[in-house]
């Protein structure tokens, strides 16, 4: 049995979407309310973060996997479409891994298929080294600003500060322990679902080799580039966002 939090709207053909690192559920805002429409949309929030910030966190990318897999059946679900944001992105590409012929259609958006990625910006050991020296605030006021083009001045900033004000240490070090150690690169050729990449060109997290390996190794999949736009390309235009993702789905 699962006890995070998941929002759950709408009713039809549902459509699961994963956020990533220091998120939560309601950075699917804009996504929930377009999709809710015509789809039953499925939003978790990971242990330990977000509005399950009082769930024990989880140290594996496939821990969270099946924690997801426990919530769809709880929920009956059977077929749905997927999208992972980001780790996300790590988690539902390890989810199709476990019960793909589940998965309808694939979104991989702003992610990769390994987690410590050559050429990011620093190492993940220097990253959970930087967030022990300075702590979880300052961490939070740090990292999500370079996920925008505008950084805090982006509209919809205010949706990592509500998403990351709960998160605790020990949440934001499992996850980065979980992205260290995870690698999807072998089990891309086996993906046989239908694959969208989505990924915005001013992204700092994740560089185009990451989206390009997706794109070479996954057999059937598309790669969207949305150009000027960072890692939140969801949050920076949403309705652009939305529109490719509906077309898709």
């Amino acid at each position: 049995m699962s006890n995070i939090y998941v929002d759950d709207l709408g009713e039809g053909f549902p459509f699961v979407l994963v956020h990533g690192y220091l998120g939560s559920s309601e950075m699917w805002t804009f996504q929930k309310e377009f999709f809710s429409k015509d789809y039953r949309v499925i939003t978790p929030a990971l242990p330990g973060f977000g509005e399950s910030h009082n769930v024990k966190s989880l140290d594996s990318i496939n821990k969270m996997a099946k924690e997801i897999i426990n919530v769809l059946d709880q929920k009956k679900i059977d077929k749905f479409n997927l999208i992972g944001h980001s780790m996300g992105g790590m988690i539902v590409q390890e989810i199709t891994k476990l019960i793909g012929d589940r998965v309808n259609k694939l979104i991989c958006f702003a992610t990769g298929s390994i987690g410590d990625i050559p050429g990011r910006f620093e190492t993940i050991d220097a990253s959970i080294k930087k967030l022990r020296e300075e702590g979880i605030k300052k961490t939070i006021d740090r990292v999500p600003q370079k996920w925008f083009v505008k950084g805090k001045n982006d509209k919809n900033y205010f949706l990592c500060e509500n998403a990351a004000k709960d998160i605790v240490e020990d949440t934001a070090i499992n996850a980065l322990y979980a992205m260290k150690n995870w690698n999807g690169f072998d089990n891309l050729k086996n993906i046989k679902n239908e694959t969208l990449i989505i990924w915005g060109d001013q992204d700092k997290s994740y560089n185009f080799d990451q989206v390009k390996t997706l794109e070479n190794n996954i057999p059937s999949s598309k790669l969207e580039i949305i150009n000027g736009y960072g890692h939140n390309v969801h949050l920076e235009v949403p309705d652009k966002f939305n529109e490719i993702l509906g077309k898709f789905i």
